[in-house]
């Protein structure tokens, strides 16, 4: 027997022995059996070190009330029922509304106003400026501008779903009150004053007509 049968049957011995080692290990594949997952394929687990939170506080509510008051929650309501209500857009409305209303009564011009205002601001509104006719008095006024506005209170009915909101309005205009012969009998044309009110604004939220009515005034 030559050198080179030797050595193949060396190797062939080694090979069995391999195969046979192997076989303890691993063991047969007997059956299906799902294929090896690749491992590009294996993505890592991330581990969170913190608490996804869904959600959060309504800026368009928590910027003009406390959060968690009872104003925030009215103004939550009101959103759930009408959810294209804003609370920004409500003030600016506020603002032009305030202008507006303020100077038609000065002006004594109702009819101009009248669907802002509920029956008893309106039949108020009224009898000061038929007592204004009747003593022949006459007011003069330039409204400046608004130097304040504040949310005051928000309160909401379930049921009727009428909605309040109530605001504090600090603005600055000139006035002048002449009597039946023009003379000036109170104010001053060139100096500015500051007039302090507080409204109260409802409304049926949801409804189909988007205004807002002026139900109580104060100061």
């Amino acid at each position: 027997m030559n050198s080179s049968l030797i050595q193949l049957l060396v190797l062939a011995g080694i090979a069995i022995f391999l195969i046979l080692k192997l076989k303890s290990v691993l063991g047969t594949r007997d059956g299906f059996e799902k294929p090896p997952v690749p491992l590009d394929a294996v993505k890592p687990r991330v581990q969170r070190d913190f608490e996804v939170i869904e959600g959060g506080p309504d800026r368009d509510i928590i910027d003009h009330v406390p959060d968690g008051s009872s104003s925030a929650k009215a103004l939550a309501a009101m959103k759930l029922v009408e959810p294209a209500f804003s609370v920004g857009t409500f003030l600016q409305g506020a603002r032009g509304a305030y202008e507006m209303i303020l100077t038609a009564f000065e002006k004594g011009d109702l009819d101009s106003i009248r669907p802002f205002l509920s029956d008893d601001v309106e039949a108020s509104f009224a009898e000061v400026i038929a007592a204004r006719e009747r003593e022949g008095l006459t007011i003069e006024s330039n409204f400046v501008g608004l130097k304040e506005m504040t949310l005051q209170e928000a309160t909401f009915t379930r049921g009727s779903e009428m909605a309040e909101i109530t605001v504090r309005f600090v603005g600055e205009l000139s006035s002048v009150v002449r009597n039946k012969a023009g003379e000036v009998v109170e104010g001053d044309p060139k100096a500015l004053k500051r007039q302090r009110d507080v409204w109260t604004f409802a409304r049926k939220m949801g409804a189909d007509d988007p205004n807002w009515q002026l139900v109580a005034t104060g100061d």
